[in-house]
């Protein structure tokens, strides 16, 4: 069932007997370019998540509630519209890293089910989910600012730290920009499953059916779990600035 319809993202409700249930599914374009625009659409759906929560009965309220994200084709995301993103600058950023902030401590369970290319902008959006499902046969997940010469803003470096945290693998992520394919992701913690390209949403679906319950009653109890196990990451993306390495002018 149809929730929201805009230009760059649609919420549904996969199961109408599970009203609590979302499924987000990006679509700006083929590669799923981080812009203003795209970012204020998925808080929008957030937004939208926030209040059916709000709506439903104690009955409904007592299931829990789960959201998913996905897309189609080659990319789950490319990142940001690095153009936009350089011209623009704390307009552009400081929106992104609210979303990111704002996913990272979602008060239900939140499972990315990453049907391609996951790099950059479009790794951390991932990366902020609780879960991440990844097809096994095609697709990268990559930190590749090394490689387009770009530093990590605080909260972006953050988030990345916060959930690859095994020292070689972060090491390879953010010093080489390595393209991760879905086993080794596997291997590194960071991905949860890799699935055949037709079993990736109904896998990610059973994630989020299984994982509702612990939302149940829907309250700020997982909200305020997540806020403390990522509370580095939070206070950086909310109040870090955007200037990498401020810290060094005092070495």
């Amino acid at each position: 069932m149809s929730l929201i319809d805009l230009p760059l993202v649609k919420l549904t409700n996969p199961d109408p007997s599970f009203p609590a249930l979302f499924l987000l599914h990006l679509s700006n374009g083929t590669e799923n370019r981080f812009t203003k625009q795209f970012t204020s659409e998925v808080m929008q759906a957030l937004d939208f998540v926030e209040r059916k929560l709000d709506s439903l009965s104690s009955e409904e309220a007592a299931r829990g509630g789960a959201l998913v994200t996905t897309s189609t084709g080659k990319f789950y995301s490319n990142g940001l519209a690095i153009e936009a993103a350089i011209k623009e600058g704390d307009t552009f950023y400081i929106p992104y890293h609210q979303m990111l902030a704002r996913l990272l401590t979602f008060r239900i369970p939140t499972v990315a089910a990453i049907n391609g290319h996951a790099f950059a902008g479009g790794c951390m959006f991932a990366l902020a989910h609780d879960y991440r499902v990844m097809r096994a046969d095609r697709g990268w997940i990559a930190m590749n600012e090394v490689d387009i010469g770009l530093p990590l803003i605080p909260g972006m470096a953050a988030i990345v730290k916060a959930k690859i945290t095994q020292a070689n693998y972060l090491r390879n992520c953010l010093l080489t920009g390595h393209r991760f394919k879905a086993s080794d992701a596997v291997a590194g913690g960071f991905v949860d499953r890799a699935v055949a390209q037709d079993d990736l949403l109904d896998a990610a679906m059973k994630y989020a059916v299984a994982l509702a319950p612990k939302a149940n009653g829907l309250s700020q109890k997982i909200h305020l779990i997540k806020a403390e196990m990522y509370r580095d990451a939070v206070v950086l993306l909310l109040t870090g600035g955007t200037t990498p390495g401020a810290f060094l002018a005092k070495l």
